[in-house]
């Protein structure tokens, strides 16, 4: 018997005890020196030295704090990926409804102010028809029982037809199988209105997602129409107009320069009417271009290829955790996250803790992204790069979609890294951010320090809840 190499610890003082989480089976226990001490000494090789110690490992081991061998527990790993990957019980399908975008971020890859959306691509109706056909066979296929379908762009209500129409027939044909609909939507809130939430809750609307990227004036200065204008007060105003009818996601980009701004926003956002309605809070750090420099705790990751022209379609500010989780393992920074995460926890809001962030939906070949044109994409942060696309709706057969899709799975980036305890939740890493930063996919992408600060928040909870218990 040896302890997990998933296992743990974080020193809680004030009790004289210690958090101790599996991140394999999720277990989390708070625990006496001595049981540490315990562990501790089975991974030297050392026996139980009483019958109270040995029925403390069989206690500990029905957790997965104590496992019989590694080799057992590497092939346990394999086989959770392996299930992820497979798993049938919920399809997942983004779809893009348009690439073009009414805001002007200028750290987004649709920011670049030129003529980029004029051309950017649009689903019509012809192809959301294709795409429901689509959808129906891959449920028919799998027999899942769940269908979440995400709404993203670009901004995605710049093209309602479309969503309208893949919502009512999706939630025709899931009604037929017995299959229950759950529909998302990632949207910079501008022109989120009643009329749209209520067109689409009978069709089974989960929650809206928007962002705003700090107090008033930063997100203004962050976030402006193509024209210049402010979205502020326009956002909040919708928001205030549906909060009643939907869950509402609030997400933000922040960078060196904005996120001391963030907690003024949190007194603003506790002090609205709608406080208690936002289901989850969460922020994270700008998508920068690869040659700017980094300011201090920030990660770069590159938007825009070397020509100047968008290096993917999708609007990655929009990745991260919410209402849908796009891409919750993305673009972590490690002292300003947990720094956000505490004011956001202070401020009475739910958020994202730090730890159970993935494996992404990248690793899963039932979640899929598709284009505007019903090109198919392992996830949303490759979108509107054709090269890596991974097949078309229409099943048509070209070389580089058959290469692509073959390069995506063999992801594995997490056999690089050794025996960290956070693989089961990290899975080496945003493979977007490897793709872009390292120019290898395939090649881990470390955070760490990110989930150690998360676990320590989770010691934090235990501990005040056990204290107020107590």
């Amino acid at each position: 018997m040896l302890p997990s190499m998933f296992n743990v610890k974080v020193p809680v003082a004030e009790r004289n005890e210690v958090f101790l989480m599996n991140t394999f089976t999720d277990a989390q226990v708070m625990v006496t020196p001595d049981v540490v001490e315990l562990l501790d000494r089975l991974a030297a090789g050392e026996s139980p030295r009483a019958e109270s110690e040995r029925a403390t490992i069989e206690e500990l081991a029905a957790h997965g704090f104590v496992v019989n061998d590694r080799a057992q527990e590497r092939r346990d790993l394999e086989a959770f990926f392996r299930e992820v990957r497979e798993g049938t019980e919920t399809l997942k399908v983004t779809v893009l409804t348009t690439l073009q975008c009414n805001f002007a971020c200028d750290y987004c890859i649709q920011g670049d102010h030129g003529d980029y959306n004029k051309t950017a691509a649009r689903m019509s109706m012809e192809t959301a028809a294709r795409v429901a056909d689509w959808t129906e066979s891959r449920l028919a296929h799998l027999g899942s029982s769940r269908l979440v379908l995400t709404f993203f762009g670009g901004e995605p209500l710049l093209n309602l037809p479309v969503m309208y129409y893949m919502a009512s027939r999706l939630h025709a044909s899931c009604e037929a199988r017995g299959v229950e609909l759950v529909i998302n939507i990632i949207t910079n809130g501008l022109l989120l209105t009643r009329e749209v939430v209520e067109r689409l809750n009978p069709y089974g609307l989960n929650g809206v997602k928007i962002t705003l990227d700090g107090d008033r004036d930063t997100h203004n200065r962050m976030r402006p129409l193509r024209g210049g204008q402010g979205t502020f007060d326009k956002i909040i105003k919708n928001v205030r107009e549906v909060a009643h009818l939907t869950k509402i996601a609030v997400g933000g980009n922040f960078d060196a320069d904005t996120v001391d701004s963030y907690p003024a926003l949190l007194d603003f956002l506790s002090e609205q009417e709608f406080a208690d309605k936002l289901s989850k809070v969460t922020f994270k750090p700008v998508i920068r271009e690869k040659t700017q420099a980094a300011a201090k705790g920030l990660i770069p990751l590159t938007p825009i290829a070397a020509d100047g022209k968008p290096l993917n379609g999708a609007c990655m500010t929009s990745a991260g955790t919410g209402v849908s989780r796009v891409c919750d393992s993305c673009n972590f920074v490690d002292e300003k996250m947990s720094f956000l995460r505490e004011e956001t926890k202070k401020h009475g809001f739910t958020t994202a803790d730090g730890v159970h962030m993935g494996p992404c939906e990248i690793h899963k070949n039932n979640a899929h992204t598709i284009g505007p044109d019903g090109s198919l994409f392992a996830c949303p942060g490759f979108a509107g790069e054709a090269l890596q696309s991974i097949g078309h709706i229409d099943g048509r057969r070209e070389e580089y979609r058959t290469q692509a899709q073959r390069n995506f799975e063999r992801l594995q980036a997490w056999t690089e890294c050794n025996d960290c305890a956070f693989i089961p939740v990290c899975a080496g890493g945003c493979t977007v951010a490897s793709h872009n930063e390292l120019g290898n996919m395939h090649a881990p992408n470390c955070h760490k320090t990110s989930f150690e600060a998360g676990v320590l928040t989770l010691a934090r909870d235990a501990a005040r809840d056990l204290a107020a218990v107590n």
